[in-house]
């Protein structure tokens, strides 16, 4: 079971919605909906449902036991069953075929993976202030450093990027990224020092190189998108409202 927290607009509908992956909380403290509800209400003022995906082992969703191990993979198979779950909510007065995803640092790469597995799902993605698209990237730069339990078991499991890379680029979402068929706008601040403004880069790079219909978007911000999240909340949603 997976849990959430669901915006809806005032009015009959029907409504386009955005399906949304949050970034990294630590389980322990995260509560449902966390994260992005600055995004949620927004996208619900501007005529958008809004739904916020509890990843398993988060809030009252049900338990992951390994998480950190499985390289939270099944977080994107989270994020597919509530775009389903959605649509089959007869309650909620949604447009079937106007539905996207948005997705913010690790929740970037949680929606990269949920496009590569399933592509055709929604209409179009946006990808805020995004992990890196290769896995190797992410584990060196926020847990091997760290030199934390959770990196013990990793290695344990998988061995480090440098001794294993076919495992680690097959983890990845960027060898698959010619899969994605749905547009994909990438939101990045300039000054970004919790995931490198080079990780967008490189990702719309391995994008356009795959075929994928990809714009990037820079702002003066930093990870957490201060004083430039309204002009960069507008930018996104106006980009939903040219794509659904």
């Amino acid at each position: 079971m997976i849990s959430g927290v669901l915006n809806i607009p005032t009015g009959p509908g029907p409504f386009p919605a955005v399906v949304l992956a949050h970034g990294y909380i630590d389980p322990a403290v995260y509560a449902s909906g966390q994260g992005m509800t600055r995004e949620r209400t927004v996208l619900a003022s501007r005529g958008y449902i809004a739904l916020h995906v509890d990843y398993r082992g988060h809030a009252g969703s049900s338990d992951d036991p390994r998480p950190a191990r499985d390289l939270r993979l099944g977080y994107s198979a989270d994020v597919i069953a509530a775009v389903k779950a959605l649509r089959a909510a007869r309650a909620v007065p949604l447009d079937d075929d106007r539905v996207a995803l948005m997705g913010r640092s690790m929740g970037g790469g949680v929606v990269m993976k949920a496009l590569i597995a399933a592509p055709g799902l929604v209409r179009a993605a946006s990808l805020w202030a995004s992990v890196s698209s290769l896995e190797g990237e992410n584990f060196n730069h926020f847990v091997r450093r760290d030199g934390d339990s959770r990196a013990a078991a990793i290695v344990e499991a998988h061995g480090l990027p440098e001794d294993q890379p076919a495992f680690w680029q097959a983890v990845s979402a960027r060898p698959y990224l010619s899969a994605i068929t749905e547009p994909v706008l990438i939101v990045h601040g300039r000054f970004d020092d919790t995931c490198p403004p080079r990780w967008a880069r490189a990702t719309q790079d391995a994008m356009r190189l795959a075929g994928v219909d990809s714009t990037l978007e820079w702002y003066d911000d930093g990870h957490a998108f201060g004083p430039a999240f309204t002009a960069a909340m507008d930018r996104t949603i106006r980009y939903f409202d040219s794509q659904l």
